[in-house]
């Protein structure tokens, strides 16, 4: 009651509403959208992942066939292998299986190695033990063995050169490393030695051990040691793929990775 007497007698002016800032006005709400549309959203990313990844895997297939190529040509040019082919020319030697046959079965028995190490293998790791052996026993079928040396000289030249461009295409894929690689980066760790050290030792126990069953040790297999870093360097430069870092991958140029 006393309220209503404070405002009984005083004039009650009309209120007018202020004008609405249109700042702050609600926006009006967006329809829903529609999944086909984040499809066609998506959709263009989604195709450039599918040709990186195609670009990829050329990468890596055809540096693989390539490395079997050059490791055959090593063969025929008969002045010396890469440590890891003397091993695998001696072995074949004694046991009468091709050269390239003895590649894989090596490959598969390093990659045993991995598992006490718990390396984990990849994509490529796998077609690595396969592909080359596969592409070296074809290239050793079509290609005879020259005797004269002034095509010898030439074609071991041409096989460590193709060896680098190889190995700069299929390292630049990133779909894991060799079996022989894996190998060397799951001893590094376990043991603690520089990477250098046990490529090192691993190298030239392979490289004993394939002389001392007959394996072609010679001028090739210096001119291969000597060669083969600065040619992956340069090749892995040449094939990288936009935003593959290959900081990690550059010191796997070991023989067959």
């Amino acid at each position: 009651m006393r309220s209503a007497g404070l405002t009984r007698g005083v004039p009650v002016l009309p209120v007018t509403p202020a004008p609405a800032d249109p700042s702050t006005a609600p926006t009006p709400s967006h329809p829903p959208v529609h999944s086909s549309a984040r499809s066609r959203r998506v959709g263009p990313p989604d195709r450039v992942s599918t040709r990186r990844l195609a670009r990829r895997l050329v990468h890596l297939y055809v540096g693989l066939v390539l490395y079997g190529v050059s490791d055959a040509l090593l063969v025929r040019a008969g002045l010396g292998l890469d440590p890891w082919d003397v091993l695998h020319q001696g072995v074949a030697r004694h046991t009468g299986i091709g050269i390239g046959t003895v590649s894989i079965i090596v490959g598969a028995l390093v990659l045993l190695l991995w598992w006490p190490m718990r390396q984990r293998p990849g994509l490529g790791t796998v077609s690595n033990v396969f592909v080359i052996g596969l592409s070296m026993t074809a290239t050793l079928d079509l290609v005879p063995a020259p005797h004269a040396l002034a095509v010898r000289i030439p074609l071991l030249a041409a096989a460590i050169g193709l060896n680098g461009v190889a190995t700069g295409l299929y390292i630049s894929a990133r779909f894991g490393p060799g079996p022989r690689d894996g190998l060397m980066t799951g001893l590094h760790r376990r043991t603690g030695r520089s990477l250098r050290l046990v490529r090192t030792c691993i190298e030239v126990t392979v490289l004993v051990a394939g002389f001392v069953l007959g394996g072609s040790v010679g001028v090739g297999t210096l001119a291969y040691a000597l060669a083969i870093g600065p040619l992956a360097q340069l090749f892995l430069r040449v094939f990288a793929l936009p935003g593959a870092g290959t900081r990690h991958d550059v010191g796997h140029t070991d023989d067959h990775a």
